[in-house]
């Protein structure tokens, strides 16, 4: 069984390191499961709207670490971590390790391409296509619900412009 949240005795002793990504990631995750998301901007909860949620908060403290030159790293580690995080989750729904490559695969791929569409999208300063696309899995919702994610992820990306990489990596969120 793997550890997931530090190291035993043993592994300090060894010399491992701390997944210094974790205190972030575990925000991130906090983040995409507040209520707000699923109630007012009527992201569906369900497996695939929770994993669809944590992509898009994801996205927005990767897009917000890779602005500058020491960022690359941790945010190379956030998505490692995504990635563990999902291997286990895919497993606890009892899919084996044949299978989870391949979905592992598939869950990356679409993380890069929110990364993409979020990126455009607030180049653009029009993120709704990419959230109907990406976080409603092309089924729009009302248009309040929309304007309410939408405004809620713009104000995230706002609030993390002025964030030390180093206060994200404790796991402080704005």
């Amino acid at each position: 069984m793997r550890r997931r949240h530090g190291l035993g005795w043993f592994g300090r002793l060894l010399g491992e390191r701390q997944d210094a990504a974790l205190p972030l990631y575990n925000a991130v995750v906090l983040r995409a499961r507040e209520e707000h998301w699923y109630a007012e901007g009527q992201v569906p909860d369900t497996v695939d709207g929770r994993f669809d949620m944590i992509a898009a908060v994801l996205s927005f403290v990767m897009l917000r670490m890779e602005s500058e030159p020491s960022g690359g790293d941790p945010a190379a580690r956030l998505a490692e971590r995504f990635v563990d995080d999902m291997d286990g989750q895919l497993r606890e729904l009892g899919i084996g390790d044949i299978i989870v490559g391949k979905h592992i695969g598939k869950m990356m791929s679409m993380l890069g391409g929110r990364l993409g569409a979020y990126r455009e999208g607030l180049a653009t300063g029009d993120l709704g296509p990419a959230l109907v696309r990406n976080l409603y899995r092309g089924d729009p919702p009302a248009p309040a619900a929309l304007a309410h994610v939408r405004d809620s992820l713009s104000a995230l990306h706002g609030a993390l412009a002025g964030v030390p990489v180093s206060t994200l990596l404790a796991g402080e969120l704005p």
